[in-house]
């Protein structure tokens, strides 16, 4: 809701500098807008531009960095948590209780990181509950050869694998686009559609050219925020993988 008021907003802004521009235009003297004013505001705006397509690709590189190192970390825990069941599965059944544990464990995880409702809240804190009662079975297991030894330490070192990524993706559940970059770049958002609307001829198709691209960096604007908070919104890091992996836990496989 804040992203889209927050795009909402800028776009309106811009619309209004570029009605402004337009009402200045036809205010100002002759004077004020001869050739070499417009060719002194056309450097200006171009100097501008430039410094203005140049943070845009910052931020947009910087919110979607984050998407993707968040998205992967999402895929290594479902491949781990796929990997924890399966040497649990061959370790022998004395780890139903573990199995059935690390199967709870990730669908609470799931309902907290994914809620049903897209407007419900996203919970990245890990569960102490759900990974003691996985933790606990597993570390009372008792070998009984060498490959058992092998299977059980291997688990172990996956169940803090796990813990470390957990972790890791609450540390990073913080914004990653800068403030005063955005900020900064929305002044000059401003001051460019307000020399345009200066230079631009005083009809419709003008004024609606101007609005299509303030509706356009808008859209961008609304994109560099949705990819910020990758488990929220409308562009979300995906939960397909660990509901696959949920949907095999448990199973016994040859």
């Amino acid at each position: 809701m804040i992203i889209t008021a927050v795009a909402l907003i800028l776009f309106i802004v811009l619309v209004c500098v570029t009605l402004l521009g337009g009402r200045l235009r036809r205010l100002l003297p002759e004077e004020q807008l001869s050739a070499e004013s417009k060719d002194a505001i056309k450097l200006a705006l171009g100097l501008v531009g430039t410094m203005t397509a140049i943070l845009l690709g910052l931020l947009i590189s910087s919110a979607k960095g984050a998407f993707d190192t968040t998205r992967t970390e999402v895929i290594q825990m479902a491949a781990k948590v796929a990997l924890l069941d399966r040497v649990l599965a061959l370790y022998g059944p004395e780890t139903a209780e573990a199995r059935r544990a690390l199967r709870d464990a990730t669908a609470d995880g799931v309902r907290r990181t994914w809620p049903a409702e897209r407007s419900g809240p996203v919970r990245l804190d890990p569960n102490p509950q759900m990974g003691d009662a996985v933790y606990a079975p597993i570390s009372r297991l008792a070998p009984r050869d060498d490959a058992q030894r092998a299977l059980k330490t291997e688990a172990a070192t996956l169940m803090v694998q796990l813990a470390e990524i957990r972790a890791l993706l609450q540390a990073q559940a913080v914004p990653s686009v800068s403030k005063p970059l955005l900020i900064a770049l929305m002044i000059w958002l401003v001051v460019i559609f307000l020399g345009f609307s200066l230079l631009a001829p005083a009809n419709a198709t003008s004024t609606l050219a101007l609005m299509a691209g303030a509706f356009s960096v808008a859209c961008a604007v609304y994109i560099i925020l949705e990819l910020d908070f990758p488990f929220a919104g409308v562009v979300r890091v995906p939960s397909e993988p660990m509901i696959k992996t949920l949907a095999h836990l448990g199973k016994d496989t040859s």
